[in-house]
């Protein structure tokens, strides 16, 4: 693989697909020691639909992280993504933030989260705010997001832990 070149770019509908298959794939890759299988499967059995994600995506501020370097289906492949709520009570929620497996560890995630953060200053917001799975939540501390309390969330049965951060300006 060549070395990666990276663009943020604000999300295009063109991507959902790419979105779409990047989110499984990250879940299904999370190390048993954090999530089980069963709840692997609970988050995400199988790529959601491109109507999904396109409706998500285009109802927040999102952003993708390309890597210019590699295309796929005529576009540059999308290696992370991440979104934020942009309206009423939910105003400045993080609601997603996802890298390609084989491109963890790459500061992808780290320059998505910067990318909200200027966002987010530019628009006047006076916090941000998240809820972090075992995955993320050192990602955000690193960032200056401070531990507000611990969640609980249930999904198809299965219950994870999370980590109610939040972030002010």
């Amino acid at each position: 693989m060549m070395k990666p070149i990276f663009k943020i770019i604000p999300y295009e509908s063109d991507y959902a697909l790419q979105v779409s298959r990047l989110y499984h794939q990250a879940i299904q890759h999370i190390d048993i020691d954090l999530y089980t299988t069963e709840q692997k499967l609970a988050w995400s059995r199988a790529p959601r639909s491109v109507y999904h994600w396109n409706k998500r995506l285009s109802k927040s501020k999102a952003w993708l992280m390309l890597d210019t370097s590699r295309q796929l289906d005529g576009r540059f492949v999308c290696v992370g993504f991440i979104n934020v709520e942009s309206h009423f009570y939910r105003r400045g929620y993080i609601d997603s933030l996802y890298v390609l497996p084989e491109y963890q560890g790459n500061k992808v995630a780290t320059l998505l989260c910067q990318q909200v953060q200027i966002w987010a200053q530019q628009a006047g917001l006076p916090r941000l705010f998240v809820d972090a799975s075992k995955l993320s939540k050192d990602l955000f501390l690193s960032q200056g997001f401070k531990l507000q309390h611990n969640r609980y969330q249930e999904k198809c049965g299965q219950v994870f832990h999370m980590f109610y951060l939040s972030k002010d300006f």
